[in-house]
């Protein structure tokens, strides 16, 4: 049974929520610290599509938002404790929270949280209390709250004088909105398959990090500040004799291993990470800390390209992913990764899984690159940007293996769309036109094929530039 909504979100339609977070979105993927990591975003999309699934199933997602808002999950690679829902439902998430959290029910819970106060409409109300604002003025005042989180400097490019932090109260939700985004959040938890005791664990992570941390990197806690109320409430919700929220499988280990190293933290943390599984204490570690400790330290290792650590420590990953069969997975997949880093295409071929996932599709696709017999990938990836059209950096490979075969025009129609996916509308256009003029040139048939879909295409993707400047 759905719980009523504290208020109906009417004051903002779902298609002017859905294009002020197109506006949004459309910058963040322009932000150097955007990151389209195909091992960590296929984790957390798992998480993400399961909650949605739940949802629906539950009645807490409406058909009409279902089908207006975007539904799409942004990795940013920021080392600070954050997440964050926008208009048309979209998600940030920061490496800096995947790399805290114990088990994926813990990230579940964050999600499920976020998810929740889109399918509430806080977002929509928070919005309408500003009211008097332009919804770009809006969109330019909470981008300038998402880069104040990270930097003052960046900040000013994007808030003017005061505005940065009248959106940073705007962008908190009130105890209300975050009550029931915890309440409905913690209903989704079974039904898609996560422990509800995450919640438990990560409201006892923030308790500890809002006690002892004061130099800015957990934002979360100032977006979503925890109150004795909120965890009172969370305590409440378990069930009588529940246990805990289950250990981190070595698959998540190694994840959340991989998003901290990732998030740039220096070399001289990546040389004490390489060091780490060579000390004394590091065998009496539990299988998930030595998992995640040498997946940290393989790729630690290959960024500082010290290929003799490497090949040292890639057979202790392997022994310590043990019968966990995703885990298994996962070093395989790093194996290939540093194989390519360092220039052996052919052993990165050979250490490829079999599966067809997003990560085995991009890295195999990259490794036939590499070694000239890119042909054989043309198939699968149209057959994968068919199903995922919002997919740039499947559009952006496939750009590759086309002009690897001698197929210019191809290669500029999926840069183009490469360009579409990430809703910058106007790079789009001059690729397709560019793409009109290599055809005027053309006399092969299959170009003339091509060229018809080109200027489908070109039409469409003008009409959603001039709704953008419309909306200037």
């Amino acid at each position: 049974m759905s719980l009523p909504t504290l208020g109906d979100g009417g004051d903002i339609t779902t298609s002017a929520e859905r294009r002020l977070g197109d506006g949004i979105i459309r910058q963040l993927y322009r932000d150097p610290d955007y990151i389209d990591d195909p091992m960590l975003m296929e984790y957390v999309q798992s998480l993400w599509q399961a909650l949605l699934a739940a949802a629906r199933e539950r009645g807490e997602l409406s058909p009409e938002l279902d089908e207006r808002f975007a539904w799409e999950v942004l990795l940013g690679r920021d080392r600070t404790v954050n997440a964050f829902a926008l208009p048309g439902g979209y998600l940030g998430v920061h490496l800096g929270l995947i790399g805290v959290v114990g088990n994926r029910d813990e990230l579940a819970s964050v999600l499920a949280h976020e998810l929740s106060h889109v399918t509430q409409r806080h977002i929509s109300r928070l919005i309408a209390q500003q009211g008097r604002q332009t919804p770009l003025m809006i969109g330019a005042m909470i981008l300038g709250a998402l880069a104040a989180s990270k930097s003052p400097d960046a900040a000013q490019a994007l808030a003017i004088g005061g505005q940065a932090l009248v959106v940073q109260n705007q962008l908190n939700f009130s105890r209300d909105m975050e009550r029931e985004a915890d309440r409905v959040g913690h209903g989704l938890m079974a039904p898609a398959g996560f422990a509800p005791q995450g919640f438990v664990g990560m409201f006892e992570k923030l308790q500890q990090a809002n006690r002892i941390n004061d130099n800015g990197s957990w934002p979360y806690l100032r977006s979503h500040p925890l109150t004795t109320q909120r965890m009172a409430d969370m305590q409440m919700r378990q069930l009588p004799g529940s246990a805990r929220a289950p250990a981190p499988t070595l698959e998540h280990a190694m994840l959340s291993a991989r998003a901290r190293v990732l998030g740039r933290p220096g070399v001289d943390l990546l040389r004490q990470w390489v060091a780490e599984p060579q000390g004394t204490a590091f065998a009496a570690l539990v299988p998930e800390r030595q998992a995640g400790g040498l997946y940290a330290a393989v790729l630690a290792a290959s960024q500082l390209r010290d290929e003799a650590a490497v090949r040292a420590l890639l057979p202790r990953l392997r022994e310590a992913a043990g019968k966990e069969a995703a885990a298994q997975r996962q070093a395989r997949l790093l194996a290939a990764e540093v194989a390519l880093a360092a220039g052996d295409a052919a052993t990165a071929l050979r250490e490829l899984p079999s599966g067809e996932g997003r990560p085995e599709l991009l890295l195999r696709t990259q490794v036939r690159l590499r070694l000239g017999s890119a042909a054989e990938m043309a198939g699968p990836l149209q057959t994968w940007v068919a199903l995922h059209p919002r997919d740039a950096g499947a559009w952006q490979l496939l750009a590759g293996v086309w002009q690897a075969q001698g197929q210019p025009l191809r290669a500029v129609r999926a840069e183009a769309e490469a360009h579409a996916a990430r809703y910058d509308y106007a790079a789009a256009v001059d690729r397709f036109k560019a793409g009109q003029d290599l055809a005027r040139g053309s006399r092969a048939p299959a170009d003339h094929v091509e060229a018809s879909i080109i200027d489908t295409r070109l039409r469409a993707v003008e009409s959603l530039l001039r709704e953008q400047a419309a909306e200037r």
